[in-house]
């Protein structure tokens, strides 16, 4: 049964970016999305991102004559000037067509210049000045994307760790975002110190989506470590899959006990505060059962 659209609350404390504050103070800012599973997390991240895309404040403004660029690309690789082309896709900062990122990196493979295609690739998940992290743990819909449960889909790096952005995408890549987007910040055992490095010193916008606890109501990775340093926190709700009413908690219908445990809708629920109690207490009693079943087995 399809579930509701999410309800939100939100405690704003600052605009999420402007100009004024881009070129009068060095300092980035810190945003939170926290909430249960199923709450809307990744897509109000999404569309905060793609929000400010459209105004031109994140993303590269669309050039006229892209057909042109993407022309001049494929001119430079097929008379094997490959790092001409690299670098004037580089300079330019634009989205080029799908075919030309293929071309490029397929001259790249044939002639053994891993360097070049590492920028291109930077290029092709880094959209303007945004970058999006999600922990490579999650591999339910390849390591390449975002995808949300309403179909909206972003490119992505899949990291074991946030420190390790800079490396991937390169310094001068790096030195030129604006806004990093962190989904599933829950797995990222960094987080605390990348997001106080990121908007302290490097002036980065840090928006960062998570759960802010586990299917046990317990406090879950670092994301609650990091409100104190927020500059906005933002508390999602979704429907309770039973009553309808606000679900607040996230109750896991399997029976496995250890924290992590990646799933969607076969593993996981939300529900207001009755029904996660009342599905506790059935669930652990389940579990009790299954244990001396297997006592009296062995």
């Amino acid at each position: 049964m399809p579930l509701p659209k999410p309800t939100i609350s939100s405690v704003p404390n600052r605009k999420l970016h402007s100009e004024t504050s881009q070129s009068s103070s060095p300092c980035g800012e810190v945003h939170v999305i926290v909430g249960p599973m199923f709450a809307g997390k990744t897509t109000t991240l999404l569309r905060r991102i793609q929000a400010e895309s459209t105004n031109g404040s994140f993303q590269a403004k669309l050039c006229k004559n892209y057909i042109q660029l993407d022309k001049a690309i494929k001119d430079l690789c097929f008379t094997g000037r490959l790092s001409e082309a690299v670098g004037l896709l580089w300079r330019t900062r634009l989205k080029a067509d799908a075919g030309t990122y293929a071309l490029l990196l397929q001259e790249c493979i044939f002639r053994k210049d891993y360097k070049s295609g590492r920028r291109i690739h930077a290029q092709m998940v880094v959209i303007g000045t945004v970058a999006v992290i999600k922990s490579n743990k999650d591999t339910r819909y390849g390591l390449d994307s975002i995808v949300t449960h309403d179909g909206m889909k972003l490119p992505c790096w899949a990291l074991a760790d946030l420190s390790s952005l800079r490396q991937n995408i390169g310094a001068d890549a790096y030195d030129k975002l604006d806004v990093i987007g962190i989904d599933e910040a829950q797995f990222f055992e960094d987080l605390y110190d990348f997001c106080c490095e990121a908007a302290d010193h490097h002036g980065k916008t840090v928006i960062v989506a998570g759960l802010d606890g586990d299917y046990l109501r317990r406090r879950f990775g670092s994301v609650l470590d990091i409100i104190p340093i927020a500059d906005s926190v933002m508390k999602l709700t979704a429907r309770c899959e039973l009553c309808g009413k606000r679900a607040f908690f996230t109750l896991r219908k399997t029976d496995e006990t250890q924290t992590e445990v990646i799933g969607g809708a076969d593993v996981y629920m939300p529900v207001c505060r009755q029904h996660y109690v009342n599905g506790q207490v059935v669930i652990e009693a389940a579990r009790s059962v299954l244990e001396s079943q297997k006592l009296q087995c062995a």
